[in-house]
């Protein structure tokens, strides 16, 4: 079959740029083609609501599934990409199926990152990245009392809060010396350390694990690198994604740790573009940015310039993570902050961080503090520089400075 337009990944990404084509006024075909048999919907709720139970698949959807037929948008579900043939403008499935497109749009994410030590292969070890691997995941803490949860990153900590919600008893082992360490300030790290433990979380730092034990291929322990063994019936293993950007790198395209872009996310190759998780964009610190918002924002980006308003990514980077009662809301990076500043008192559970560099405000980690993420997004676009005794005084308002 042929499209006019292909894409590859039917997350928020891809779902975004087949919607965002209509509304604005694609007239050609589209096929959305997803490696899951689900129509696209929401990730971030895995880890929490839908783990904990409070929300239902069909609460999750991006669209109900009327949407797509409605839209004329054809949803391939079931079809993981194996091929891309650049040239002849064609890409291969590991079911057989096979399609031509006018243009192609990657968005296929990553699968995450697993374990390598002996026993990594044990029934029981669980990763959260799709409603499959929650699905059985709850399926198995039906049974469970001990969970371990390698990785103390966002989806870790998310993971253990709903865990701990549920009753079951969980440890979390990190490998460095804080949780958090990869993406916030020490302040941050040492706050969630503090919240988990105040929650009942066994959290091990410095903590590497050398295998996984079972009896009967099923899981029955976490041994740790210093011999010490966690008695676990559930172990969930977080520890960032791998891009899948395979075949596109065997079809030539440029790309290190995922597929590199261009400000209008083309990659190296003709009439190919890719965005999400697996899209490296070479003007920002040559990263990979993982968050529904640059999906979204990519996505939106891509889909006017296929409608001939060629359109520069140039969103600002927002996050945001639910852990118990607390809402951490992010603005920008601060990747190569040289300073950072305290706003608030955290034994109150509201405050913010500020992140300088080269005395510009480049970022905020804000924890129930709507107020600061909102009004510290306009320091952040405009790269305004405050003194920092004036940003560490909460009882400014940041829109205040914003202004000045």
């Amino acid at each position: 079959m042929h499209y006019d337009c292909l894409i590859v990944g039917s997350g928020h990404g891809g779902a975004q740029v087949a919607t965002s084509l209509r509304q604005h006024g694609f007239q050609g075909t589209i096929g959305l083609l997803g490696e899951e048999q689900d129509p696209p919907y929401e990730r971030p709720p895995l880890s929490k609501d839908y783990l904990l139970g409070s929300k239902a698949f069909e609460r999750i959807l991006i669209r109900p599934p009327e949407f797509w037929a409605s839209r004329n948008i054809d949803l391939l579900l079931g079809n993981e990409v194996v091929k891309v043939e650049a040239e002849a403008k064609q890409v291969f499935c590991a079911n057989g199926a096979s399609f031509s497109y006018g243009h192609l749009v990657w968005s296929a994410g990553g699968r995450p990152r697993r374990m390598s030590c002996p026993g990594h292969d044990l029934q029981g070890i669980h990763s959260v990245r799709t409603r499959a691997d929650v699905d059985q995941l709850i399926s198995d803490l039906a049974g469970s009392k001990r969970v371990v949860v390698v990785g103390g990153g966002y989806i870790g900590l998310e993971a253990a809060a709903a865990l701990i919600k549920l009753g079951k008893a969980v440890t979390v082992v990190e490998t460095m010396n804080r949780v958090l360490a990869r993406v916030a300030a020490e302040p941050l790290s040492r706050f969630y350390e503090r919240e988990h433990r105040d929650h009942g979380v066994d959290l091990r730092l410095e903590a590497g694990v050398a295998s996984f034990v079972g009896s009967d291929g099923r899981l029955t322990g976490v041994v740790l690198q210093d011999g010490e063994t966690l008695p676990a019936e559930i172990a969930i293993v977080g520890i960032g994604i791998v891009p899948c950007v395979e075949p596109l790198i065997e079809a030539g395209a440029a790309g290190c740790n995922g597929i590199d872009v261009d400000d209008h996310c083309h990659t190296s190759l003709p009439d190919i573009f890719a965005i999400g998780d697996c899209a490296r964009v070479t003007g920002a610190h040559g990263l990979r940015i993982e968050s529904v918002q640059n999906a979204h924002d990519q996505a939106t980006a891509v889909a006017k310039t296929l409608c001939g308003e060629p359109t520069l990514y140039s969103a600002t980077p927002w996050f945001w993570s639910n852990q118990y009662d607390l809402r951490l809301q992010t603005v920008g990076l601060s990747v190569d902050f040289d300073r950072t500043i305290l706003r608030g008192d955290p034994g109150t559970r509201s405050f913010s961080i500020v992140y300088l560099r080269e005395e510009k405000v480049i970022a905020l980690d804000c924890v129930n503090c709507v107020r600061d993420y909102v009004e510290g997004r306009i320091l952040v676009e405009s790269g305004a520089r405050i003194h920092p005794e004036v940003l560490a005084d909460s009882s400014i308002r940041l829109k205040s400075l914003a202004v000045a």
